[in-house]
């Protein structure tokens, strides 16, 4: 049922968005032939948006000590959460900045905390953030996954993917992870059986379809493709890396 390397880049950049749903519909009739759709209700949640990254593509982050920076206290998640499962949500999304402080501590207490009080799916913290954590904390990646996903880490998120090149990620993310940093990431994940997402920005879908996939295991369990925004930031003026990353949007989501 796994797509070759030359469907997932025709389908990916195929404008034909009617036959692209027919082609995906075709396949869940053959994997769920009950003629059953699920979905999930859920929210994104930020918890902080200081960050030490500095991406140019980012009109999210704020520099550390910067006035409009937060860290989100833990009453207002407890609300946003409430708020969520009010509404029929089942889980949330909780990422934020690479923030140079906070240590597998800090985030050990948090998932506990919100597992301790709330029944919800917590599919939280990219690569780019366990990566900082370990670093911040001088404990091992795989540690750091570990006491992640035994204080309640349930998936890990595929942010952080942006244009797995590395070329194109010096041009516009310097300071963050090399794509064999976020790849080594996802898969000691599935090692240690948890499941991840996967998603990207560019027409370099084929790294990391097969990078993330990686067709021997059912850990990764999505995939989708990102529009690009180009509002309060600074890629507009990187027209070089744009040339790369293949500037068109993308009017579908892919889901495995």
């Amino acid at each position: 049922m796994r797509l070759t390397d030359s469907q997932a880049v025709d389908l990916l950049r195929s404008d034909d968005l009617i036959g692209v749903g027919m082609e995906a519909d075709a396949v869940r009739r053959k994997l769920h032939p009950g003629g059953v759709a699920t979905y999930i209700i859920d929210r994104n949640i930020n918890y902080t948006n200081f960050c030490t990254e500095y991406c140019s593509f980012c009109a999210f982050y704020r520099p550390m000590g910067h006035s409009e920076g937060y860290i989100l206290s833990r009453e207002t998640l407890h609300q946003k959460i409430q708020e969520t499962i009010d509404l029929g949500g089942t889980g949330v999304l909780m990422q934020g900045g690479l923030h140079p402080h906070l240590k597998i501590e800090w985030y050990e207490e948090l998932l506990r905390d919100l597992k301790a009080n709330f029944k919800i799916h917590l599919h939280a913290l990219s690569a780019p953030e366990i990566l900082n954590i370990a670093e911040v904390s001088g404990i091992s990646l795989e540690e750091t996954l570990i006491r992640l996903r035994d204080a309640g880490l349930d998936s890990i998120p595929g942010a952080g993917a942006e244009i797995l090149d590395d070329e194109v990620r010096y041009k516009i993310a310097r300071l963050k992870c090399k794509s064999s940093e976020w790849i080594d990431l996802h898969r000691m994940a599935h090692k240690l059986g948890m499941r991840t997402t996967g998603e990207h920005e560019a027409d370099a879908v084929l790294k990391v379809y097969t990078a993330l996939m990686i067709r021997n295991t059912a850990n990764a369990f999505s995939f989708w493709s990102q529009c690009f925004f180009e509002d309060f930031n600074q890629f507009y003026n990187l027209d070089k890396a744009i040339s790369y990353a293949d500037k068109s949007l993308v009017l579908y989501k892919a889901r495995f």
